[in-house]
């Protein structure tokens, strides 16, 4: 969420931001500028009101120990109950409206997002064993990872054949866009996301978190997911959900694990000594795909259930987008050590999430289908879900004498930055290999990275 002073007083800026995400700012702010005054008003009058309220009532105290007449001060008493009365219902209704138009509101796209959909999209980096660049420097847009010596299968036929994959039990079982996965198969799903939960935490410095994997609506809300991608998510029918209203006592199973980790410390506030901060967490995450019917149905690569390795980071402001380049690398190395093609790309302003000021995507090679596919984005929120889940850090150590910070000066707390990304999508990475590694047999090379978490076997082979 923007702060609402920020949009006060950079009200041309933020509908310029919004058009660059090809929106309409007067469909997202309606009449701002009117909200806000008539909130500003209403704010005024209200404590106007309690502060003539208060004046009166002293004057009656002080009439009452002169032994005064006060029927009439009694009076103007009970007029200013009622007026306080209509007045705060006016400016409760008046902060619900102001509150409503600022939880729609996007996040401002930093300046150097390039401005268009998702036709202007930044591929930033190639890689193939090596950066794939021209002699300017600039990444080779038209380098296309070599082709296998045979027509490849894609991940459907490949897992179907060998025995490791099955939809149609999974569909018998639970409907479409589900999967079951059988001996070596349910073996390399775990062995990817034991190898990414390593790298992480020994050489990349994460701390591994093991989160719920259902969340209540104040958690959704905090990472911006409620109340615009409600048709997104599998709400449990404990409590009935009611938009624009945040529980703590109803569940959602998680979409990410981003939701719960980034909530870890909602409502708190944090030392500066403590950032930046670096998580990760392996789940299950589970996701409606409303809006998506039809759109890559065969196969692994859109389900309803789903496993996620993800990263998550606060951090302070001047250091942001230092750690966004950092954890967009933590997740480049997964793929770099399982020797998949990828490139980096800078998504536009109107292809990026919600919430985020700035997201690259990174996107692998699948031979199977000839065409690269997202694996994981990676975004900085900048305060945009610290303010809607009220996480703060308190500046330290920048003033050691007390002659210099005396308490009236004490340090005020301001919001820290959160970010995220997939390190990786299990399933996809999945995808991934059995494309990438498959052989002319048919059977799947296990890159050398995974195979001490496949118990030492290079090979995934059929199994009479």
């Amino acid at each position: 969420m923007l702060d609402l002073a920020f949009v006060r007083a950079n009200l041309p800026l933020v509908e310029q931001k919004l058009r660059d995400r090809n929106m309409d700012p007067a469909a997202v702010l309606g009449d701002f500028a009117a909200v806000d005054q008539r909130r500003r008003t209403e704010i005024t009058l209200h404590e106007g009101l309690r502060a003539e309220q208060k004046r009166v009532s002293e004057q009656i105290a002080l009439a009452k120990r002169k032994g005064e007449e006060t029927s009439a001060l009694v009076e103007e008493s009970l007029s200013l109950k009622a007026q306080i009365a209509k007045a705060l219902g006016d400016l409760l209704e008046i902060e619900t409206a102001s509150r409503e138009l600022m939880e729609g509101i996007p996040n401002l796209p930093q300046s150097d997002v390039p401005v268009g959909d998702e036709r202007a999209n930044r591929t930033v980096k190639v890689w193939d064993a090596v950066d794939r660049i021209l002699p300017d420097g600039s990444p080779d847009l038209a380098y296309t990872p070599a082709a296998l010596a045979f027509p490849p299968l894609d991940h459907v036929a490949l897992g179907e054949r060998l025995g490791i994959l099955d939809f149609e039990r999974a569909a018998k079982i639970s409907g479409s866009r589900f999967v079951v996965h059988y001996g070596q198969g349910a073996r390399l799903e775990r062995a990817l996301a034991n190898f990414m939960l390593d790298l992480h935490t020994r050489q990349h410095g994460y701390t591994e978190v093991l989160p719920p994997y259902m969340v209540n609506s104040k958690s959704l809300f905090g990472t911006g997911s409620l109340p615009k991608f409600a048709a997104d998510l599998f709400h449990c029918d404990d409590r009935p959900y009611e938009p624009g209203v945040y529980q703590d006592s109803d569940h959602w199973l998680i979409p990410t694990a981003e939701v719960p980790v980034t909530n870890l410390f909602r409502d708190e506030t944090l030392d500066e000594s403590q950032l930046t901060a670096s998580f990760c967490a392996y789940t299950p995450c589970f996701r409606s795909e409303a809006g998506s019917y039809g759109k890559d149905v065969r196969g692994m690569v859109r389900q309803h259930q789903f496993q996620k390795v993800e990263l998550v980071k606060f951090t302070t402001p001047d250091r942001s987008n230092e750690e966004h380049e950092r954890l967009t690398r933590d997740a480049e190395r997964v793929l770099e050590l399982l020797g998949l093609p990828y490139r980096r790309v800078l998504l536009a302003t109107g292809d990026m999430g919600f919430s985020s000021s700035k997201t690259y995507d990174l996107e692998v090679w699948l031979p199977g289908q000839q065409l690269y596919r997202e694996i994981s984005s990676c975004s900085n929120f900048e305060a945009f879900q610290a303010r809607r889940a009220n996480i703060r850090y308190r500046p330290s150590g920048k003033f050691k004498s007390p002659l210099l910070n005396p308490p009236k000066e004490k340090q005020k707390s301001e919001f820290v930055h959160t970010l995220n990304g997939s390190g990786l999508a299990v399933g996809r990475t999945y995808v991934a290999i059995l494309e990438n590694y498959q052989q002319p047999d048919g059977s799947i090379r296990i890159p050398e990275a995974l195979v001490p978490y496949m118990n030492g076997e290079p090979l995934i082979t059929k199994r009479g």
